[in-house]
């Protein structure tokens, strides 16, 4: 048997050395290098081994970004669909998705939405209709939600938020209100009453702060530093109390409702500079202490290690990590999108005219598309429904009595015939009119003779085309004395 036993051992020893060996050589995940160190298939932040805790505001304002639905939305005022949220004024918000309801025609919303496929558009002010006698400048609409957690007297709070801007007219400079009510029992607000305007029109409402806004198809993030005066369960956000003068229907849209303690904030990527240009730059909190690390859809920017990263135009998910003498924290991906426009016109040229579009001298009627660079150095994606208006030809039959004229255009015509006369419609086009003009004629006879004998007894004239009806009608004998007179109604 020791033959046996001698060659199971020494079969077995190379074999288990092999594998302690295979084991000694994995080496642990590196999460700052781009590499997949431990054969996982798993690289840095994507890898469980480099897990850290996420350093972000948690919001007290329930679906903060309009992402949990009760519906998707088919039209306008369907605020229900996003849940948790309440319609708080008559006049109604709008919910938006990329489900279904995406606005009113005119008035796109900018995208992509910041956080998401969903977000919330409203109104300052509205035009009257075509049946309406007026305008509406307190029609003003909000949106409102409870809150997961009240605001608490004292405590200093940001509320940090998107608002969206359609075209210039349709979206001018104007202020956004935070407004906050102790119960929620005060939402809604106003009783129904469209005209009611903004929420401290009534009781219980209070205005917790305000912000000026301004852009032009684009988003943009702005905060709102709160220190309620008392404690505060349901909040309100829209325009202000002031009624606006109207030109255009005002619209506006909001996302990415962010509510929290101030210092929750202090780990939040910031973004500054254009997002189309060179000078962008994504930040951290710089804090002595912590070294840094920055990320691309969770693999490491190898070398990209100060609080500051310039993301030279790749868009994505971008985090950085943060390493203390005891401590890990990472921040939540903020997404970097490079903002486009789009914009679509309608024109009409004339037959002989061209336009300009996109370095081409346009001259058939035709849909055209082109990609520009706006003056934020970020893509503009103009559709151009180009028209070429047919030459203008009109005819005209016009009569007159001598000693009148006929005018066309600033010209006036004394005698019958035919005349051409080139005038500028209203697009400013070459418009040919051609007049026949002729003289209105009545048939008169020279004689008759009213005596009864059967011949040439009664008066008869004709009158020829165009002529319906003579006002007055009159005859005198050789010597002007009045023989008869007839007046027409």
């Amino acid at each position: 048997m020791k033959p046996f036993r001698s060659y199971f051992l020494l079969l077995l020893l190379p074999l288990s050395l092999g594998w302690i060996a295979t084991l000694a050589t994995v080496p642990p995940e590196n999460c700052e290098n781009a590499l997949d160190d431990d054969g996982d298939g798993l690289v840095d932040l994507n890898d469980p081994d480099c897990d850290c805790p996420t350093a972000e505001p948690v919001s007290l304002i329930p679906n903060p970004s309009f992402e949990e639905q009760d519906c998707c939305p088919g039209s306008q005022s369907q605020m229900n669909c996003a849940k948790t949220w309440i319609q708080a004024s008559a006049p109604t918000t709008d919910y938006l998705h990329t489900c279904g309801w995406m606005g009113w025609e005119g008035l796109p919303p900018p995208v992509p939405f910041p956080d998401g496929e969903g977000c919330i558009g409203f109104r300052n002010g509205r035009i009257g209709g075509p049946n309406e006698l007026r305008d509406f400048p307190n029609w003003k609409e909000y949106a409102g939600a409870c809150l997961l957690a009240p605001l608490r007297a004292g405590v200093k709070y940001r509320f940090e938020f998107y608002v969206g801007f359609t075209y210039r007219n349709n979206s001018p400079p104007t202020t956004l209100v935070f407004y906050g009510a102790r119960s929620c029992d005060d939402l809604p607000f106003g009783n129904e009453n469209a005209d009611f305007g903004c929420p401290i029109n009534g009781p219980g409402w209070t205005t917790l702060g305000t912000v000026p806004i301004f852009g032009t198809n684009e988003w943009k993030l702005t905060e709102i530093n709160i220190t309620p005066p008392h404690d505060i369960e349901a909040i309100v956000i829209g325009p202000s109390c002031t009624p606006d003068q109207l030109s255009d229907n005002t619209y506006y849209f909001f996302d990415k409702l962010v509510l929290a303690e101030q210092s929750a904030f202090d780990f939040e990527t910031r973004e500054t500079g254009n997002p189309c240009g060179p000078d962008y730059r994504l930040s951290m909190i710089e804090i002595d202490t912590l070294s840094y690390q920055w990320y691309h859809e969770g693999i490491a920017l190898v070398g990209e290690t100060r609080p500051e990263l310039n993301p030279r135009g790749v868009p994505g998910n971008y985090q950085v990590r943060m390493i203390g003498p005891n401590s890990c924290r990472v921040s939540k991906p903020f997404k970097y999108r490079i903002p486009t426009i789009s914009e679509a016109a309608r024109v009409s040229i004339c037959n002989e005219d061209s336009y300009a579009f996109a370095e081409r001298q346009l001259r058939e009627t035709g849909i055209y598309y082109d990609t520009l660079t706006a003056r934020n150095l970020c893509d503009s994606f103009v559709t151009l429904d180009l028209r070429i208006m047919a030459p203008l030809h009109d005819t005209v039959q016009g009569r007159i009595f001598p000693g009148e004229n006929w005018r066309v255009g600033d010209r006036r015509y004394y005698e019958p015939g035919t005349y051409e006369t080139l005038l500028l419609s209203q697009m400013g086009c070459d418009s040919l009119v051609t007049l026949f003009l002729d003289n209105y004629r009545l048939y008169l006879p020279n004689a008759f003779s009213p005596n009864d004998d059967g011949i040439n007894d009664e008066y008869t004239f004709f009158c020829g085309p165009g002529l319906e009806s003579v006002r007055q009608f009159q005859i005198y004998d050789r010597w002007g004395d009045l023989l008869y007179s007839t007046r027409g109604d």
